[in-house]
């Protein structure tokens, strides 16, 4: 029992990191940064960061074998390299709000594939906490006030809550052989070398690093240098939160992770509302309130499945 309201505490935490990551991800696309660059910028700088980690505490630990190779390659392909440009383009063309809506429909997705690709027995209750969940996310994100949508964007989005999906399924499976650290690093360095191959590092438009960004909101009066605010995004938007992620799915269901993830919408909407004075009404409160107890139903679930 210990164990998982610790793991939950993780996944919150690692949403929490997320959530905000994606505003400060905001600024640097507002001031130019393509979502392919700031994508590659992002997965590079974590691996070569927790490589370094790794291999001074651990180097052997990062060896693999053949079997487990074409895993950790769809693991960093499709959970790390697609999941992170699919996010970029939607928050880049559409409000932060309504693009995570989109991508946290992966809970549903993994329910299906769960139920209906493998056959496996899904308690009520678990659907009850995903039609909670996304009814909630649904009233935070005003999709009334959004028909009008960005196609691009919206195509991104979708495919950002499949890699998602993927991510969790992929993640599940993998914990239970590798350890968490060398698990982000294989899938951070997969990531890498797709990015590499795609945008060319010799064309990366590197005085990002030295501009001043300017921090909108409450705060438009202010800028950082770039390199500031994309240590950030390596270090506290990427690292932190994909290991507090793994440590929670390790103890967690990939379908209960997943609804635990529909936090970052809701937080995120909270620090939007903060930092860059987006509104916030009383529909969206009690759709936070309607994901929150979303989530407690399927904490109740996964404990009646035990």
């Amino acid at each position: 029992m210990l164990k998982a309201i610790r793991a939950e505490a993780f996944l919150v935490l690692g949403s929490l990191a997320f959530a905000f990551n994606g505003i400060i991800s905001k600024l640097v696309l507002t001031d130019g940064l393509s979502a392919w660059r700031l994508t590659q910028v992002r997965s590079t700088g974590a691996f070569l960061v927790l490589l370094v980690y790794v291999a001074i505490r651990n180097g052997k630990s990062l060896l693999t074998t053949r079997v487990e190779l074409p895993w950790l390659a769809a693991y960093g392909v499709i959970g790390f390299a697609l999941v992170q440009v699919g996010y970029f383009i939607a928050i880049g063309r559409m409000p932060i709000s309504i693009a995570l809506i989109i991508e946290f429909t992966a809970p549903i997705w993994i329910v299906i594939y769960i139920r209906f690709v493998k056959k496996k027995y899904v308690p009520q209750m678990m659907w009850l906490s995903l039609l909670m969940g996304f009814s909630g996310l649904l009233l935070v994100g005003q999709v009334w006030k959004g028909l009008t949508l960005d196609g691009i964007g919206v195509l991104a989005a979708f495919l950002d809550a499949f890699a998602l999906a993927a991510y969790f399924l992929l993640g599940e499976k993998l914990v239970a052989i590798r350890s968490i650290n060398t698990l982000t690093v294989w899938g951070l360095g997969f990531a890498s070398l797709v990015w590499a191959i795609v945008t060319p590092v010799w064309s990366f438009p590197f005085k990002i690093f030295t501009e001043d960004i300017n921090l909108l909101g409450i705060f438009k009066d202010q800028t950082l240098p770039g390199w500031v605010l994309i240590s950030w995004i390596i270090l506290m938007g990427t690292i932190v939160p994909y290991l507090l992620i793994l440590t929670g799915l390790k103890q967690l269901s990939a379908s209960t992770s997943s609804v635990i993830g529909m936090l970052e919408p809701v937080i995120a909407g909270v620090i939007a509302w903060w930092w860059l004075n987006e509104t916030f009404t009383v529909l969206q409160l009690i759709g936070g309130a309607v994901v929150i107890m979303g989530i407690i139903v399927a904490d109740r679930a996964r404990r009646e499945t035990r």
